[in-house]
């Protein structure tokens, strides 16, 4: 790990130097600067951690050093030296962005304190940086087909306005990704972003999880609870599937909405939301109100603007981007080499009926990464996850039609060998080491099951 570079930044010789003779001492490396336009210098020209910054120099103050600093975007942290200056002027500099201010005359054992406190914190901002820039590109929405470019332009121009949202579009076609890219480009970035799943809580506990509930209300409320409203107040409330939601739940919700007020289950009291809210379903909405399952008015309030996700099948061109997107995110996730598809399990991934959509692909190139032990992929990887999933399908439908046990087991052994003959081009010996098998045993199983070897 890189030393941190400290700059002294005092008009005054015998403030610098000893400041400077300290810090090497503790291992730092250190440049100095006698003006406020050589403090601008070398931190525009040099990668420096901390400034310790006098308030009082000639020609050019701290305080106008640090404006400049921070309308240059210059991210070092700044710890202000106070002498001749006033508190005013250390609380101005605060409020500016400088970590803290250390009055004159100067202890080495508060500026090393100061400092080490400062290098902490700088070290938290960068960390949450990073976890925040990871968390963008995750969530990023990509794709150059026109259907995709039209939707990334309309999440651009709903994100500016304060409207409510109804997002459309099958499970596993990335509604939620919209949601939270909306929240990202909004004026409330900053502010939290709260997702409920209408689909997974119980009826009789939906209430409790968006209102909130106090302690006794019922049998398992032990202590007070924030609902879903509250925790995102200021922010963005995003309900998801929010056409299974009961019409008890969307009579409360549909108050919440309108009156901007909430009441907790088990109080009287009322308590004062805002929130943005962003819906999405996989349901057809209207045919829902047609046959009463969905509230006509909640439908008008939620649907002020708005947008289709179109399922993967309908934009197989952004496949290849997608894929290469997520095997580089989950290599990077697993501490693993960065793997690619040869063309031939490319071309087969496009050609693919994708029933669930980018979620189904997402966690397709996560297997993948894995399991594969290979860096490039080859197409019989591809099958043979296919595969197996399919044959877990048939085991599981036979099942249910009360299949011998005998029967299920030789049509997972005919497949597997099946499969990993045509990985072998027919190569019994390889394909019997692959399988854990005595070549003997293989021919015998192939034998019976009546598998066809395949040489070419």
């Amino acid at each position: 790990m890189a030393k941190p570079i400290i700059l002294v930044a005092d008009d005054e010789a015998n403030i610098r130097l000893p400041c400077k003779e300290i810090l090497e001492e503790e291992g730092y490396g250190v440049f100095e600067a006698a003006t406020g336009q050589e403090t601008l210098a070398v931190v525009k020209e040099h990668r420096v951690d901390v400034v310790l910054l006098d308030i009082v120099m000639p020609k050019l103050n701290g305080i106008e050093v640090l404006k400049r600093m921070k309308a240059e975007r210059i991210d070092s942290e700044v710890i202000i030296f106070s002498g001749q200056g006033t508190i005013k002027d250390a609380v101005t500099a605060i409020k500016l962005g400088a970590y803290d201010y250390i009055e004159k005359p100067l202890q080495p054992e508060r500026i090393l304190l100061t400092l080490q406190n400062c290098l902490y914190h700088r070290i938290l901002k960068q960390e949450n940086l990073a976890l925040r820039n990871q968390l963008a590109a995750s969530i990023i929405i990509l794709g150059e087909s026109p259907q995709m470019r039209a939707l990334q332009q309309q999440i651009k121009k709903v994100a500016k306005a304060n409207c409510y949202v109804l997002i459309y579009g099958e499970s596993g076609s990335g509604k939620e990704l919209v949601a939270r890219n909306i929240h990202r480009l909004s004026q409330i970035a900053d502010k939290p972003f709260v997702e409920v799943n209408c689909s997974a809580i119980p009826d009789d506990l939906i209430e409790s999880e968006l209102f909130g509930h106090v302690k006794g209300a019922f049998t398992h409320a032990i202590q007070d609870k924030k609902g879903k409203f509250q925790q995102a107040n200021g922010g963005t409330l995003f309900l998801d599937e929010v056409g299974d939601m009961s019409l008890k739940a969307q009579a409360k919700v549909l108050r919440a909405l309108e009156s901007g007020e909430i009441q907790r289950v088990g109080s009287e009291e009322t308590s004062q939301v805002n929130v943005r809210v962003i819906s999405a379903t996989n349901k057809n909405l209207q045919e829902e109100i047609d046959c009463g399952k969905f509230r006509e008015d909640l439908f008008y309030r939620l649907n002020v603007v708005s947008l289709g996700v179109p399922p993967l099948r309908e934009h197989q061109e952004d496949i290849p981007v997608l894929t290469n997107h997520f095997l580089k995110y989950f290599s990077v996730k697993n501490n693993t080499p960065l793997k690619s598809l040869t063309s031939d399990a490319m071309n087969r991934l496009v050609d693919y009926h994708w029933n669930g959509n980018v979620r189904e692909l997402k966690n397709l190139m996560e297997k993948l990464v894995v399991l594969s032990s290979s860096e490039i992929i080859e197409r019989w990887e591809l099958d043979l996850l296919w595969e197996n999933s399919l044959m877990k399908k048939k085991i599981n439908m036979k099942l249910n039609d009360k299949v011998k046990f005998k029967e299920a087991k030789e049509d997972f052994e005919r497949q597997l060998i099946s499969t990993a003959l045509q990985r072998n081009y027919g190569n019994v010996k390889k394909t019997a080491d692959d399988l854990g098998l005595n070549r003997s045993h293989l021919y015998e199983k192939v034998k019976t099951l009546n598998i066809h070897i395949n040489t070419q």
